[in-house]
């Protein structure tokens, strides 16, 4: 039996295949310094012993502290690029990609058949827009933040190019925002709160949609996907396509992208045992 954890900034997601199937579990990171006892805590919220495991794999945070061996339990230290370029390439079944991982912050990996390369990334993510929410909102749970910004209308808070401009830029539609916040800053107090959360997510989402484009593009490749347990937000998933969409980049976005990382560890074993 073999499983792979991955000790995100935020969520540890830990994933087991059995060999009938795969369980998947997430909880909130509570350890910096992960060790045994926190291990064997994380397997037993899969129903897995640690002692029933052949080989673990883990990624992130600071899991490559970690000894050789838990036990009988062989411990793989995977580079968190080459998890998420495997990850990338699992869930949308191509080899050359860009995958870009938005959690806490946002990281992108170029993905190029087996060879897997950190390119640039941002300190906005998901820790951004839980931050500022909290400050700006009161509040810090996604699922709220989420539904608000499904809610709200983000020109609420912003400036569009129609409200600075009476030119076309480029082939941008008029709604498109021109200054994150901007009416806020001209003086717009009385902002709805679903329409502040709707610019919050709009301005973190813009952010990861234009990085993924434009690091794409530097990199010659067609084909984007974006995973991390941000974008299970509906909310910043639809900001992020929209940006995509404004600059013609085919971006996907798979079904379930949070635990995406920790199955690129896991298949990373096989890939080892292959060797």
């Amino acid at each position: 039996m073999r499983a792979a954890i991955d000790f995100g900034i935020s969520n540890t997601d830990v994933v087991v295949d059995t060999g009938e199937g795969l369980t998947i579990t997430t909880q909130p990171t509570l350890s910096d310094a992960p060790d045994e006892a926190v291990v064997a805590a994380l397997l037993r919220r899969c129903g897995v012993e640690l002692g029933s495991l052949d080989a673990l794999a883990v990624v992130g945070g600071r899991s490559f502290g970690l000894g050789e061996a838990l036990g009988r339990c062989r411990v793989i230290k995977v580079n968190e690029a080459t998890a998420i370029g495997l990850g990338g390439q699992l869930r949308v079944k191509c080899a050359d990609l860009l995958v870009v991982s938005a959690g806490s912050g946002t990281a992108t990996v170029v993905a190029r058949g087996t060879h897997y390369a950190h390119g640039i990334g941002s300190a906005v993510g998901g820790g951004t827009l839980l931050g500022l929410s909290r400050l700006i909102l009161g509040t810090a749970d996604p699922l709220a933040i989420d539904a608000l910004a499904l809610a709200g209308d983000a020109n609420g808070a912003d400036l569009a190019l129609c409200d600075v401009i009476n030119a076309p830029v480029g082939a941008l539609p008029s709604n498109a925002t021109a200054v994150n916040f901007g009416r806020v800053a001209r003086g717009a107090l009385q902002v709805r709160r679903e329409d502040l959360a709707a610019a919050l997510v709009t301005m973190v989402g813009q952010v990861i949609g234009t990085i993924a484009v434009n690091a794409a593009r530097v990199e010659g490749l067609s084909r984007l996907v974006v995973v991390g347990r941000l974008v299970a937000l509906a909310s910043v998933r639809r900001a992020i396509e929209e940006t995509a969409t404004l600059y013609s980049m085919d971006l996907l976005i798979p079904q379930d992208p949070g635990p995406v990382t920790a199955l690129g560890a896991l298949h990373y074993i096989n890939l080892e045992k292959q060797v």
